[in-house]
């Protein structure tokens, strides 16, 4: 068994609707009322209800959903204990409502109209009343042996992830396909990832980015066929964080690379700045402070500047050339920070001079 409740401010609608012919099945209980038909009982809670002038949804939906297994077991008299012992448990003693059962669905169930002011004016508190009424539907369903929502759940759930052998061999297929790539480029920075995602699509798996309302990405998702998964049915190490980790460039320097090359590349290295970034660090030049004049030292800044921006537009061509076009709007908008930032630098070292 299963409970909902809501509080609403149309409680004629509510009350036409329980009674509508087609989908009413039987009445059950008429709490704290003479009437009734629905206008009647309408006009009924209303004299109630205009006592209270502040409260706008001045009527609550009750809906108890019974399980088809257990239908064969609840005659009438029986659901019309369990609503009265429903009503009772979420506190409506002192308030007017009315049951009945509708068969128009697959499923039988109970629904409940009552009125939010009490008969002594005051307001049902609705404050997690949702939640209040799935606790007393399962508190009712243990006492009677009924069967359990949230059990019921639970096993759907184990049963679908079993029931779709296709989807799970899917999974292990794009699984490994994706730990072979990630082993293969872990570690080689901004070039290795965009080879893992052109190897990536040379296999048929795309990777879509999500995003919320303020359109900051949250998550990946991954499809290959008609089947799609999230990054974490593939895998934590491919999460949206985490596998811009594992691209970050490694730090160990080649054996064959000489030892100044290696004793000058550790002093002028920023270990908080190195590795793969979605936007990586400023890459400007700052020569050393030297004797020459003010004449040459500008030279050498303007030829240094000239070489650096020639990189980054060479950079950028290639990235174009390398990176699936889905991915493309990325790498534009670093290399457009990377400017932006080249451009910021330098016009600093010219207040500097």
């Amino acid at each position: 068994m299963i409970g909902k409740c809501k509080a609403i401010a149309h409680g004629s609608t509510a009350l036409d609707y329980i009674f509508r012919e087609g989908k009413l099945d039987g009445r059950l209980a008429f709490h704290n009322l003479c009437s009734r038909e629905p206008k009647a009982i309408y006009e009924e809670m209303k004299v109630v209800s205009d006592y209270n002038t502040r409260c706008r949804n001045k009527f609550l939906r009750i809906e108890i959903g019974i399980a088809p297994q257990d239908e064969k077991k609840l005659p009438v008299s029986e659901l019309m204990r369990i609503a009265h012992l429903f009503a009772k448990q979420m506190g409506l003693d002192n308030h007017q409502w009315v049951a009945v059962t509708h068969k128009d669905t697959d499923n039988r169930h109970i629904h409940i109209i009552a009125n939010r002011i009490s008969l002594y004016g005051e307001v049902y508190d609705t404050t997690f009343v949702s939640n209040r009424a799935a606790r007393v539907a399962e508190e009712i369903s243990r006492s009677k042996g009924l069967t359990i929502a949230k059990e019921v759940k639970a096993e759907r759930m184990y049963q679908k992830a079993k029931s779709n052998p296709t989807r799970e061999q899917t999974k292990q297929q794009v699984q490994k396909i994706c730990y072979t790539l990630l082993e293969k480029y872990k570690g080689t920075g901004i070039t290795g990832h965009s080879m893992f995602l052109y190897d990536l699509n040379k296999n048929d798996i795309a990777i879509e980015r999500m995003k919320n309302k303020q359109g900051k990405v949250y998550g990946l998702k991954f499809s290959y066929g008609e089947h799609t998964f999230k990054a974490s049915e593939i895998g934590r190490e491919f999460g949206y964080r985490s596998l811009q980790k594992n691209f970050e460039a490694s730090q160990k320097v080649e054996t064959n690379a000489p030892a100044q090359e290696i004793h000058n590349s550790a002093e002028h290295t920023d270990t908080k700045n190195s590795g793969y970034q979605l936007v990586p660090p400023s890459r400007s030049y700052s020569p050393q402070p030297t004797k020459e004049s003010p004449q040459i030292s500008q030279i050498v800044r303007e030829v240094a500047d000239t070489a650096i921006s020639t990189a980054d537009d060479l950079v950028e061509g290639l990235g174009g050339m390398i990176t699936p076009a889905a991915h493309s709007e990325d790498y534009a908008e670093a290399a457009w920070q990377r400017k932006l930032r080249f451009q910021t630098n330098k016009k600093k070292r010219g207040r500097r001079l």
